[in-house]
């Protein structure tokens, strides 16, 4: 270089070629690394997808469906509901409460803890059918609660209980007084004409008084359809 002259540049590196033969093998094995992950990783996202679906439904919120009118107008057949499954975890259950509780008189299964397990997870996932019934009704007697229905009027402990959640075709039929024993609910539906609740025992078309430890929680919310979205 002469004295007083500016530095020659130097000469780029031509920029890689896309139909270059190594560029587009590298290319391509980058993408078969991406798919092969993601095929090594899926099964591991489904078990983790899986157990979460089972925890939430378990043990936090799970949904129900209305199946039919005996709780209208509060509820209506294909309605959906959430159900607070730990809610009563933390606290009591309140007179006037929409419970959803399993059959209380259910049905035996002669199954082994392996059979039982897999039965287990396939409700839990949503691919089989809860074996026993699940019922929908209001919370009316609490244990030592005396309850009367006088002409359709409800009185607990003597006291005439307001009821506007009640189907307008009113029912007059009357019923008791009887004392709720420890550990029991009485249970009522809101359209009491077509309710089988706690006025009449499961060989009677009814459910009886429900067991404490029977009840799955608490309906708080519609969800479906979208017009009736609102809480409880």
């Amino acid at each position: 270089m002469a004295d007083g002259q500016p530095d020659a540049a130097e000469p780029s590196a031509p920029e890689p070629s896309p139909d270059d033969p190594v560029v587009a093998s590298r290319a391509t094995r980058h993408d078969d690394d991406h798919r092969g992950k993601f095929w090594r990783e899926l099964p591991i996202l489904i078990v983790v997808a899986l157990a979460i679906a089972i925890v939430v439904k378990t043990f936090l919120v799970q949904a129900f469906y209305i199946p039919s009118e005996s709780m209208e107008p509060t509820l209506q057949r294909g309605d959906r509901v959430l159900v607070c499954r730990f809610c009563y975890r933390l606290s009591d259950i309140e007179r006037g409460d929409v419970i959803v509780f399993a059959d209380p008189d259910p049905a035996p299964h002669d199954r082994g803890p392996i059979s039982s397990a897999l039965r287990w997870l396939a409700e839990g996932v949503g691919v089989a059918q809860p074996e026993d019934e699940d019922f929908i009704k209001r919370v009316a007697g609490l244990p030592g609660d005396v309850l009367e229905l006088r002409r359709g009027q409800l009185y607990v402990n003597g006291e005439p209980i307001d009821e506007p959640y009640l189907a307008s075709e009113e029912d007059t039929r009357s019923y008791g007084p009887v004392t709720v024993p420890d550990g029991m609910l009485f249970v009522l539906g809101d359209n009491r004409l077509v309710s089988g609740d706690s006025r009449l025992e499961p060989e009677e078309g009814g459910v009886g008084l429900v067991p404490v430890d029977r009840v799955i929680g608490r309906a708080f919310v519609i969800v479906w359809p979208p017009g009736r979205w609102g809480g409880l």
